[in-house]
């Protein structure tokens, strides 16, 4: 059922964003022709916010609010709650303004960020697994001390610090086709879309969402803002789980469509972006750059200026590799797949014949028994679409072979491990979990189980992310399979059972 709307004056928003007072600290960003991703029909522009002090549009909201604040609110100070980007715009514009700040983010954020905000000479405290647990506590600590509490998105002077973005675009581009932007809280969406609507209404505003958090696209189904259950952190800047209340009232009038991408999709845009410009930016940073170039590939885009929002460039380093990792996939510049093949001299020679001259990224290989071996096998393409050569080759070879490209089990974890498999006597279940990148996490999973079941299969992988990756197996030779799960879900940990997975069943089960 949807809740009666807020109805916000968009009107008198619009003429806040033209109020908004922000270029003491923001600076007015480049929008730059992308010429080499660009065609006759579609002409890219990038929004450079990653240009700014900060790395980051949230300058522009945390630098309105703050100078909203009277003389007394300033004396008082401010407080907030952020893991990264929110964090910085708060702590610049309270020095700029000679502002108490204390910034409350989770345990798991990066030391990086951590310092960066710490750079500006303000508090930080370190409360909790999530961005939920350090609201929770940046709101009490306002209530106690009667510092003004500061909201990452769902304020009106905040929202309109983000609107000047668009204001900025349509200076430069007075008619797009299209602003793709980066949303996650929807702060930046809805102040875009709320000046441009105003300014241009023909242009289209395509709120670009992370498909493991897609907040606005599940709000706008439901009628209402949402909670999720459970997000991908991979993109961190956009990974919440409740679009605002004033924003969600804001963008169901003025975006047009949701487009959701992949994490791949998204490491392919971070990869294009740095060809472009030699910067790196933050998987949220390219979010809209992966929408439009996938609306541009399934032919969803309008023809003209497609404005893309590069919203920012606070990328921790040790993420990078795995980015790079996953760009490949999400350009279909490469494809990962299984065989099955005979344990008998000349098997490997046919198999690399199949292969032909196409470069092999990866080979990973362990004996089975004496029938049949599974090879796992990275393939670089010339074009997303010799793939479907690949099979037929390898099928003309007498080779069964099955797509891995976008299993999540195999790019996470099975393409990096080796070693044997379980004991085909005693029965094995799979999962998958993310772990929040904290000391303790893992003792208080084993904790959890109580010692009543031997765990079989560990993998653990660190992404410079907040949240770490892990694959566990477990033995249950009483098939006390529901009692495990029991235990498993007090952890409350994300988890997802991956025993029938096709990747496991190849190269794992016993």
């Amino acid at each position: 059922m949807s809740v009666r709307p807020l109805n916000i004056d968009l009107k008198e928003l619009v003429r806040r964003i033209d109020r908004a007072v922000i270029y003491d600290l923001a600076k007015e960003t480049p929008c730059e022709l992308a010429a080499s991703i660009s065609t006759d029909k579609h002409h890219i522009w990038l929004k450079r916010e990653d240009l700014q002090d900060v790395f980051s549009f949230k300058i522009r909201g945390a630098a309105n609010r703050m100078a909203s604040l009277s003389q007394a609110q300033l004396d008082a100070g401010v407080c907030a709650a952020s893991a990264g980007n929110h964090a910085q715009g708060i702590a610049a514009s309270a020095r700029h303004y000679g502002a108490k700040a204390v910034i409350f983010m989770p345990v798991t954020t990066p030391p990086i960020k951590v310092n960066a905000v710490q750079s500006f000479g303000v508090q930080t405290r370190l409360i909790g697994d999530s961005y939920d647990a350090a609201c929770a506590a940046a709101l009490d600590y306002a209530q106690k001390t009667g510092a003004v509490f500061i909201h990452p998105f769902d304020e009106i002077d905040v929202i309109a610090g983000q609107g000047t973005v668009g204001k900025e675009i349509l200076k430069t581009t007075p008619n797009p086709a299209a602003i793709y932007v980066c949303t996650g809280g929807g702060g930046l969406v809805s102040g875009i879309g709320s000046y441009v609507k105003a300014k241009a209404p023909a242009c289209q505003i395509i709120a670009c969402e992370a498909a493991g958090a897609p907040t606005l696209e599940r709000a706008l189904a439901a009628g209402q803002p949402i909670s999720l259950k459970t997000i991908d952190g991979f993109a961190d800047g956009t990974a919440v789980r409740r679009i605002g209340d004033l924003t969600f009232d804001i963008a169901r009038r003025v975006v047009d469509r949701s487009r959701l991408v992949t994490n791949d999709e998204i490491s392919a845009a971070v990869r294009q972006i740095f060809q472009l410009t030699r910067t790196i930016v933050e998987p949220a940073g390219a979010l809209a750059l992966a929408a439009c170039l996938k609306d541009i590939q399934d032919g969803s885009a309008p023809e003209g200026d497609l404005i893309v929002t590069l919203s920012g460039a606070n990328v921790n380093f040790d993420r990078i590799g795995h980015i790079v990792e996953r760009a490949e996939l999400g350009a279909g510049g490469e494809m990962l797949f299984a065989a099955s093949l005979p344990e008998k001299p000349g098997a490997f020679l046919n198999f690399i014949t199949a292969i032909g001259s196409r470069a092999i990224t990866e080979f990973n290989y362990r004996y089975r028994d004496n029938a049949r071996a599974h090879v796992l096998v990275g393939v670089k393409l010339r074009a997303a679409t010799e793939k479907s050569a690949v099979f037929s080759d390898m099928n003309a070879a007498g080779l069964d072979v099955f797509d891995l490209s976008h299993d999540r089990l195999s790019k996470r974890h099975l393409r990096h491990m080796v070693g044997g498999r379980g004991s085909a006597d005693i029965p094995e279940v799979i999962y998958s979990f993310e772990f929040p990148e904290r000391p303790g996490a893992l003792s208080d999973f084993l904790r959890a189980l109580n010692n009543r079941w031997n765990i079989s299969l560990f993998h653990y992988r660190n992404h410079g992310a907040s949240t770490g990756h892990v694959l566990c197996g477990f033995q249950t030779p009483k098939g006390d399979v529901a009692a495990l799960e029991a235990s498993l879900s007090q952890t409350q940990y994300p988890m997802r059972r991956e025993t029938d997975n096709m990747a496991y069943e190849a190269f794992l089960r016993g």
